[in-house]
């Protein structure tokens, strides 16, 4: 099996299960593969948004302070081998083929015997889980991919620390149509005495179920204090951050992500607090400066800007908006926006109109993607916008409009999906 190959077959798994949520088809499919979740030693993220920058951050940490890490994150920007990474590399090709095939092996084992098949998601995580196990990780940072009680990373029985970044809409039509229902699917990966880490400005109505799956789990919660968290002056879109003496110039910007790296600051003293790991404070502030994802609100190239950011619900909209006007890039900006019909785009539309002079709009590769036409219809009460027929033609319009309008450059965001094509065509353009 090709490299090719072992992405498509596990692309063309089902993404959803016919039956009720739960973890069956998961622990079934890890016990065909000798249970290699038994073997690590974990920490464990959920939320609803910066997910993804916690994971790298803590991740970046552990491997600064001497520990094999392994992180799996979802989904992925550009590469499919972003989802599976030890101390910063990628997975083999070889080797994602040569496991993808005894995950396929699995899979086949269990129709055989007439059990429920497991879908994409939960196959993909068994392949990371059964890799970290052969590579003998020290600990292994878990993103969720969906929710957290039922999601298929909550397998594993060694959680160290539970980490909830902040709770908002997105997902309702599995997760409930409030926060605290939201939140109470979330904080499902909290375990018997883990430690348990949450984002410092949480919405009070999420806080409700965080608070009892804790007590019920006879642990307690970590919150960095707001007032304790410090951004410094620095360059525009530089965060540069202060938390307890622990500083660094973060590669996300955005006072959300200081909260984050606060946030991995806390799951490493507690890593040393409650399980003895040797973590300095140099492996820590060396970790948060070596982080990096990509399309979370990153500079290509700074004049003009060329920024990427990945944003696909309100609450991940509104920290790129704020971040942008923070920056004080209020209407001197081109906007390149692909977004999903299933995502609130509406109110995606007017978080983010203060912020452009003009926008593009463009249908990103995904079966739910709201057309560029479309969303360019509803743009237009918000802002100056046109539709454009592709991605390149998009981003060709919108560079040559802020050059022509000296305006401050362009940024494209909306969607991961548009994330992943727009970026290599951005990065061409960041070189010249």
């Amino acid at each position: 099996m090709t490299t090719q190959q072992a992405m498509e077959a596990l692309h063309a798994l089902p993404r959803l299960g016919s039956g009720k949520p739960g973890l069956e088809r998961m622990r079934n499919l890890l016990a065909h593969l000798g249970n290699p979740e038994e073997q690590l030693q974990c920490v464990h993220i959920a939320g609803t948004n910066g997910k993804g920058s916690l994971a790298a951050m803590t991740a970046a940490i552990l491997t600064a302070a001497g520990y094999k890490t392994g992180l799996t994150i979802s989904p992925y920007v550009v590469d499919f081998r972003e989802r599976f990474q030890i101390d910063g590399e990628m997975i083999p090709p070889r080797t994602l083929a040569s496991l993808t095939q005894k995950v396929l092996d699995g899979i086949a084992a269990i129709h055989e015997e007439g059990g429920e098949a497991p879908v994409q998601f939960e196959a993909i995580t068994a392949l990371a889980l059964l890799w970290f196990a052969r590579e003998k990780c020290d600990l292994v940072v878990l993103e969720t991919g969906l929710g957290g009680r039922y999601d298929a990373t909550n397998v594993v029985p060694h959680t160290l620390v539970a980490a909830i970044t902040k709770i908002g809409y997105d997902h309702m039509e599995l997760l409930g149509d409030t926060l605290d229902k939201i939140a109470a699917e979330k904080a499902g990966i909290i375990k018997e005495g883990c430690a348990v880490v949450c984002y410092p400005d949480q919405p009070a109505e999420a806080m409700g179920p965080i608070l009892t799956a804790a007590a019920e789990a006879h642990t307690s919660i970590i919150t960095p204090e707001l007032e304790d968290i410090r951004q410094m002056p620095g360059k525009s879109l530089e965060n540069r951050i202060d938390y307890g003496g622990y500083q660094a110039a973060l590669g996300f910007p955005g006072a959300h992500q200081a909260n984050h790296a606060a946030m991995a600051v806390e799951i490493a003293l507690a890593l040393w607090r409650e399980y003895g790991y040797e973590i300095s404070d140099d492996a820590i502030m060396q970790g948060l400066e070596a982080a990096r994802m990509p399309a979370r609100i990153e500079v290509l190239r700074r004049h003009p800007l060329l920024l990427l950011d990945g944003c696909h619900n309100p609450d991940g909209t509104r920290a790129l908006a704020q971040t942008l006007q923070k920056a004080k890039y209020d209407e001197n900006l081109v906007g390149v926006l692909g977004m999903l019909a299933d995502k609130d785009y509406k109110q995606m539309l007017e978080i983010l109109a203060p912020c452009f002079a003009k926008v593009y709009t463009v249908t990103p590769d995904c079966p739910r993607a709201l057309t560029g036409e479309d969303l360019q219809k509803e743009a237009r009460f918000h802002m100056d916008a046109e539709a454009a027929d592709t991605v390149p033609e998009a981003l060709r319009k919108a560079v040559r409009y802020a050059e022509d309008n000296n305006l401050a450059g362009v940024v494209v965001c909306g969607s991961l999906y548009l994330a992943a094509e727009a970026r290599p065509w951005l990065l061409k353009e960041a070189e010249k």
